[in-house]
């Protein structure tokens, strides 16, 4: 199985279904602008509280690696989906052509491996957080997009992400994300906690308990243990 390119596939379809058809010239289906960079950069600065990196407040606060991961994950959506929006306009090319250039990336190929990763330096990680958040802030080109895809996968690699855990990380984040519109996220009826867990918890205990679950088992997972 080509995970890359499932990884893109999926979010094209998550968009397609949350935002409706045509949402790659910058517009919901209900009028509402669109904007990837500003979410990449808003989601990084959600990233970077996963380090206690206040010197005035909670100083002896540890850094939180697993809420590290989820929001590398969580980038993960906004960058493809910035780079889906940039290859539908520039007719550049197709999905799978897109998905088998960052495959070839030496940065992609790197997490393209069975060996369990390392978390990096707290220093060398928000050092690369940053990057992509400058990145994130800049008029999109395509030298400025692969540039962001060169920076993630290097942040996914030191956030000891290889292609097995981004992939089943993202996957179950695409699943809670459906799972989210189903139960009124867009209007506000959704409950995030659940039994004092935040839903994103409640996801990667799941994967953890059965790593063989497909999507479909990991929804009705969700909507077993969700507080109606």
């Amino acid at each position: 199985m080509n995970k890359l390119l499932c990884m893109v596939e999926l979010q094209q379809k998550l968009n397609d279904a949350t935002n409706g058809l045509g949402w790659e010239k910058g517009v919901t289906k209900e009028g509402k602008a669109i904007n990837w960079r500003r979410c990449i950069t808003m989601e990084s600065a959600e990233m970077i509280d996963s380090f206690g990196w206040k010197h005035w407040k909670s100083i002896a606060q540890p850094t939180d690696y697993a809420n590290l991961q989820i929001e590398i994950v969580d980038v993960w959506h906004f960058v493809m989906s910035l780079l889906l929006e940039f290859t539908h306009n520039n007719g550049a090319e197709s999905i799978k052509e897109l998905a088998e250039r960052m495959s070839k990336t030496p940065e992609y190929q790197r997490l393209n491996t069975a060996t369990s990763l390392e978390f990096g330096s707290d220093p060398l990680l928000m050092t690369k957080i940053e990057n992509v958040m400058r990145l994130s802030l800049i008029p999109v080109s395509a030298e400025m997009v692969g540039a962001l895809i060169e920076e993630f996968f290097e942040l996914a690699y030191l956030g000891a992400l290889n292609t097995t855990e981004l992939y089943r990380l993202y996957v179950g984040k695409n699943i809670l994300n459906q799972f989210r519109q189903d139960h009124g996220y867009k209007e506000g009826s959704y409950i995030k906690l659940w039994n004092g867990l935040e839903d994103n918890v409640v996801m990667k205990r799941a994967w953890e308990t059965n790593p063989d679950m497909t999507p479909e088992e990991l929804y009705d997972a969700l909507k077993a243990a969700y507080p109606a």
